[in-house]
């Protein structure tokens, strides 16, 4: 079985910033994408950035467009979320998603690390 653990949230002041990372473990994931999601109180979850496992394409939100960077480590099966210029509408629990081959969406979720960014 899949699992995915995120790491790397914490409390920042405005401006700051974080890396977050997430790990896959359990049998071989065969990814067609990995994503980060991001869900604040109150709110839906909503899409932040996602990267393309073959070829490494990346797409972003634009309320984070040329602030947050998402990467990944192929063999590790491993992805991160670089995020620069946090604001306080930046502050939500953060999840880790992986698409796997033969999915139509993102089927294994991480358990989410918070990120609260202080004005």
């Amino acid at each position: 079985q899949v699992r995915l653990v995120e790491s790397g949230g914490g409390l920042i002041q405005a401006g700051g910033s974080l890396r977050l990372s997430c790990s896959a473990s359990g049998r071989p994931l065969s990814p067609v994408a990995m994503g980060w999601f991001r869900q604040a109180p109150g709110k839906e979850r909503e899409f932040v950035a996602s990267i393309r496992w073959s070829g490494g394409a990346t797409y972003y939100a634009d309320s984070v467009k040329g602030r947050f960077a998402i990467s990944r480590e192929i063999r590790q099966y491993k992805i991160y979320l670089q995020m620069d210029t946090l604001k306080p509408e930046d502050s939500a629990v953060y999840y880790c998603a992986t698409q796997r081959v033969g999915a139509s969406g993102y089927d294994v979720w991480g358990q989410g690390t918070q990120v609260t960014v202080s004005s």
